[in-house]
């Protein structure tokens, strides 16, 4: 179904895409790598503790009850990538996919071990000698350090660092935990090291249905064959005598620095990630034989049929499809900053006791017992004043202040008693309220019912 794989032996270039794209690698691995040895009041800056049920970020500490909050972080990236989709079309997929970042760390360990694009052919042409072992063992053992320092770090937002590499080096890390380590990092070396381009031809979904959000005025990699064609060597001719050739000399380089190892002269076509290395090539080229660059550059469709200056592709960034993501984004984003600024670092559940519900104590008084699950979703220690409403000469008959830990959470058993005569037999509404001894802000309500019996 499918013909053989040619394995793309690509070529190193530089330039100033290939600058933003190593820009975008170090950006993502800093933030990757970094992120698990931060340290916050005392703990890790970001620690999604699943045994515990507990999301650290910073300040903010997420309970399972604050899920909601993951849907909105998953809207407003899908909302993000949409709209970065539209406009400059996969600029995702060439700068910051994890895929892309890993594959250009592999891929200059292995210009750094086993030479440039020429060595590298000659290398896997040649029989198995101790030299090419050698190079080869060298390359893989260096993916394969890269790849378990990669499934480390992994772990390490579900388990704080120092005790992770304590356990690591112990032998006592948990079957879990050795678990996903060894798939990410096998994961990571398969997909970085060996697979590459197959990964975003045949397996990423995200590839598969992105041209949905494609137009005409997205910006894609093309190559301007007006100017370009026909293309062909250049060589010195007598005045007149040779043809008339365009820019392009058919160097090929463009091809030999594609990590798709597609040729951009043939159109668009959906291998292409949008990386740039074939820009970078054709304007190194073209300062050599003295011509204008861009010749392969950023261009959208409407561009190149209209041939529309720059400013006028950038006056077609505003256009409805745009402006519509651009809407749903900004609208979501309010949504989730507002919500997450104004929680209330509080949660209180009431769970009625069904085995004593209504039972009449001294001088007739209907008693109720209740159980409060209070959580301090804060990192501050809290003392809380509980009062209920609802019922007249309805009150409290257990202690009325609560003290918490930070990030504690606790069930308290409550009694609460109604005089006689006073609630209608039957459920009656009543109200519990929580408010913090040291900020009145800090405050939450939960409704319940009081069992009255009937005579």
């Amino acid at each position: 179904m499918y013909a053989p794989r040619e394995k793309i032996y690509t070529r190193e270039i530089s330039g100033r895409y290939t600058s933003w794209r190593w820009l975008c690698v170090w950006l993502t691995q800093i933030v990757y790598y970094g992120l698990p040895w931060l340290r916050w009041n005392g703990r890790p800056a970001v620690l999604f503790d699943l045994v515990a049920r507990k999301f650290y970020l910073f300040g903010i500490v997420l309970w399972p009850q604050d899920f909601i909050y993951l849907a909105g972080t998953l809207i407003i990236g899908a909302c993000l990538l949409f709209l970065l989709s539209t406009i400059g079309g996969r600029v995702w997929c060439s700068f910051a996919c994890p895929h892309t970042v890993y594959t250009e760390i592999f891929m200059w360990i292995e210009h750094r071990i086993e030479g440039n694009r020429s060595a590298r052919i000659r290398l896997d042409k040649q029989p198995h000698s101790f030299g090419k072992i050698a190079k080869k063992g060298a390359k893989h053992i260096a993916w394969i350090i890269v790849a378990l320092w990669t499934g480390v770090t992994l772990i390490a937002y579900f388990t704080p660092m120092q005790t992770l590499l304590h356990d690591i080096a112990n032998l006592d890390i948990g079957p879990w935990q050795a678990f996903w380590l060894l798939f990410y990092s096998g994961f990571a070396y398969m997909n970085a090291g060996w697979m590459r381009e197959q990964i975003c031809q045949y397996l990423c979904a995200y590839a598969r249905f992105q041209s949905v959000m494609f137009d005409k005025d997205t910006l894609i990699i093309a190559y301007d064959d007006g100017r370009g064609e026909p293309r062909g060597a250049r060589r010195t001719w007598r005045a007149g005598a040779g043809p008339v050739l365009g820019d392009c000399i058919d160097c090929k380089l463009c091809v030999q620095v594609c990590p798709a190892g597609i040729d951009i002269r043939n159109g668009f076509q959906f291998e292409c990630i949008d990386c740039a290395a074939c820009i970078d090539a054709c304007d190194s080229v073209m300062d050599k034989v003295g011509a204008a660059r861009g010749l392969v550059r950023y261009s959208t469709e409407n561009a190149m049929k209209n041939s529309l200056s720059a400013p006028q592709i950038r006056r077609r960034i505003v256009r409805p499809r745009a402006m519509i993501y651009l809407g749903i984004l900004v609208a979501s984003m309010a949504v989730y900053i507002g919500t997450l600024a104004t929680r209330t670092p509080l949660k209180l559940d009431v769970i009625v006791d069904r085995g004593t519900m209504g039972r009449e104590v001294e001088d007739g008084t209907i008693e109720n017992v209740y159980r409060l699950q209070v959580m301090n979703t804060d990192e501050q220690a809290r003392r809380y004043r509980l009062a209920v409403h609802g019922i007249d000469s309805i009150r409290l008959a257990s202690e009325e202040h609560i003290d918490l830990d930070g990030t504690e959470s606790r069930a308290v058993p409550v009694r609460v008693r109604v005089d006689p005569g006073r609630g209608d037999p039957g459920t009656n509404k009543i109200v519990f309220e929580l408010v913090a001894r040291d900020d009145e802000r800090v405050r939450v309500s939960e409704k319940a019912v009081f069992f009255v019996p009937r005579r």
